[in-house]
């Protein structure tokens, strides 16, 4: 069934283009989301009417998401959940999860299409999620699964001593080739 796409939708096509899609996907989405019209004479003129109009309300769209994505990012997110000593959630954390912390700080998002985790979490830690605020709009969430707040906090810490200790290891062998590179050049140079 060929559709005119009336926003971009990733790996699908960009807005008035005009792309061939599964019926159920049409019928089940597209239309009732409004996000594209049948791809016959009479849309293709409505479409063409209204062009300006929509692509204006896209770069306002795209603004605002913007804005919010600026405000998002390098949020850290700390969700609660009961778990066993082998730090096996009973139960998961679900995109749904997600979407309610961020409403919790301010940010409302629908959880179905806005929040891209792969699968749910069912294990204690730290993890990182991609948001769709606006087709074009991505931001990254980091969330922590943790027992309690103390626990997440400490988690926090700990994962910041690494990094550090990561980075002084990186100078290091970054200090130690470029010895060893210094040392390589001046005996080519003596030969």
């Amino acid at each position: 069934m060929e559709v005119i796409l009336l926003e971009r939708i990733e790996r699908l096509g960009a807005m008035g283009e005009v792309v061939n899609v599964k019926p159920g996907f049409a019928r089940n989405f597209l239309f009732p989301q409004k996000k594209a019209l049948r791809a016959n004479k009479d849309n293709k003129a409505l479409y063409e009417a209204k062009k300006g109009e929509l692509e204006a309300n896209n770069v306002k769209a795209r603004d605002q998401a913007q804005v919010v994505a600026k405000k998002m990012d390098g949020m850290k997110l700390i969700i609660v959940r009961s778990a066993g000593e082998g730090g096996q959630l009973y139960g998961s954390v679900s995109a749904r999860d997600i979407a309610d912390a961020l409403k919790d700080e301010g940010f409302p998002l629908e959880r179905t299409t806005q929040v891209l985790l792969n699968a749910p979490v069912k294990a204690l830690g730290t993890y990182k999620t991609a948001v769709r605020l606006h087709p074009e709009v991505k931001v990254d969430v980091d969330f922590t699964v943790a027992r309690s707040l103390e626990e997440a906090n400490q988690k926090a810490v700990e994962a910041a001593a690494m990094l550090e200790r990561a980075e002084d290891a990186a100078k290091l062998v970054g200090e130690t080739e470029g010895e060893a590179q210094a040392e390589d050049a001046a005996e080519e140079a003596q030969a």
